[in-house]
């Protein structure tokens, strides 16, 4: 699971990453910081001096060591600047594309456009919609257009 506020630990990148995956080698976290698009000098930075950005593609990179079948990302991108932002949806992009389901929570319909395969709208702990990203502009029931659009009245 990625969350939505990136938490590393005191210590080195290197210490951060170990903490998911004990036995890793350098090859082993400088591979996983690669696919979080982040070099190998990182390794060696203190993790708590990070940007927002860099930190949640650290989180990621200690995710990734796991070899997670699937990956929960809750609201991993609300923090960061636009930059940050499209540079995780471009990494989580590749990852799908290389087979690993992502379970992706957010907010940001525009987000969702740009990332999305298929959309599940939950409204009060039910699920008010499935269908593709499309479908929420035109085949969306009125009840779940109007809690997207903010008004109170969608249940």
């Amino acid at each position: 699971m990625v969350f939505q506020r990136p938490t590393p630990f005191p210590g080195t990148v290197a210490e951060n990453l170990r903490v998911a995956a004990p036995g890793a080698s350098r090859d082993e976290m400088t591979a996983a910081l690669s696919q979080a698009e982040m070099p190998a000098e990182f390794l060696d930075r203190q993790a708590t001096e990070l940007s927002g950005g860099e930190a949640q593609r650290v989180c990621l990179a200690r995710t990734l060591l796991t070899h997670p079948e699937a990956l929960l990302m809750d609201e991993p991108t609300s923090a960061l600047d636009p930059a940050a932002r499209l540079a995780l949806e471009r990494l989580a992009g590749g990852l799908a594309e290389r087979g690993v389901p992502i379970v992706w929570v957010t907010h940001d319909l525009a987000q969702v456009r740009r990332i999305a395969d298929s959309v599940l709208v939950m409204i009060d702990g039910t699920v008010a919609h499935r269908g593709r990203p499309g479908s929420l502009a035109a085949g969306a029931p009125d009840s779940v257009r109007r809690f997207l659009e903010g008004a109170s009245d969608a249940e």
